[in-house]
């Protein structure tokens, strides 16, 4: 299931209406929090958080941290984001920022210029290997000593 349109333009990254709207004439500075949808399309500066999701339309100029369930970047986002769930820059999206997500999407022609943390739900790393519990690698040495023969004198 696809979260947006490519010809349709952006759409909401998950269930819900969008409740707060930063139209394109807008300018912003401070801190929002909400528990709803947003979309920003004009300027906003300072932080977003929220238990929603985020839109960032195509023609935002967004300089904020932004921590949310879900955000969709079209536009320009200058800040590090903390996605629960997906980020997702499209096309036209740039990012310049850390991101700490648990899904990421970046198409064709979108830009992450910084650091990214894939967040999972505790999945142990594949090139660690088989951790050995501090108590069975001290019953394994104990083991290997008492097996070793004792060199005898002739």
């Amino acid at each position: 299931m696809a979260l947006f349109g490519k010809d349709k333009g952006p759409v909401v990254v998950g269930p819900g209406k969008i409740e707060n709207v930063f139209g394109p004439s807008t300018r912003f500075e401070g801190n929002l929090t909400s528990d709803g949808n947003i979309r920003v399309d004009g300027v906003f500066e300072g932080t977003i958080e929220t238990a929603g999701n985020v839109i960032i339309g195509e023609q935002a100029r967004v300089m904020a941290d932004i921590k949310a369930n879900g955000v969709q970047v079209w536009g320009a986002v200058k800040g590090n984001i903390t996605a629960l769930g997906r980020l997702e820059i499209l096309s036209s999206g740039r990012v310049w920022g850390d991101i700490k997500v648990a899904a990421l999407l970046i198409d064709e022609g979108g830009v992450l210029r910084g650091q990214c943390i894939m967040q999972g739900e505790g999945e142990p790393l594949l090139i660690e290997g088989a951790r050995v519990r501090e108590s069975e690698s001290e019953d394994v040495a104990q083991t290997e000593t008492e097996a070793e023969p004792e060199d005898e004198e002739e």
